[in-house]
């Protein structure tokens, strides 16, 4: 299951270089990342938290391919993957794409906890929504 959405690079997000500032990639694979998981996953960050469920990111690794430039019209891509290790965590991988070449690419892990402290774990009805999917090793 991959999802996407589109992006116009902002002008503030632009360096003295004339591309898109490093810090800014991850921001906009955020933004996508959340999108796919309230809208694929029906994991509402607000809701969730409201009732003492947080999803937290415990790490990513990300690459810089090719550099994002003013007003570039970009698409960012996220799939959700399993853990092979049977771990309660969930693996985003991501692209940033630009006329069909891989700008940046991304793996987001996280997984949930509780408001109050506790161990990692994901909700039942998140696990029956993933029910399937495949795994990855990171």
């Amino acid at each position: 299951m991959e999802y996407t959405k589109t992006y116009v690079t902002k002008d503030e997000h632009i360096d003295v270089q004339q591309i898109m500032d490093g810090l800014y990639y991850p921001f906009y694979m955020e933004d996508c990342r959340h999108a796919f998981i309230k809208d694929v996953l029906g994991f509402d960050f607000v809701e969730e938290a409201e009732k003492g469920v947080y999803m937290v990111l415990s790490q990513y690794s990300i690459k810089f391919l090719r550099s994002l430039k003013k007003g570039d019209e970009f698409t960012v891509t996220c799939a959700v993957f399993g853990d092979a290790g049977g771990q309660p965590r969930l693996h985003f991988k991501q692209s940033i794409m630009l006329n069909n070449k891989v700008m940046t690419s991304a793996v987001f892990t996280g997984t949930c906890v509780p408001a109050t402290g506790g161990r990692p774990y994901l909700p039942e009805g998140l696990k029956a929504k993933l029910e399937g999917i495949p795994t990855l090793e990171v």
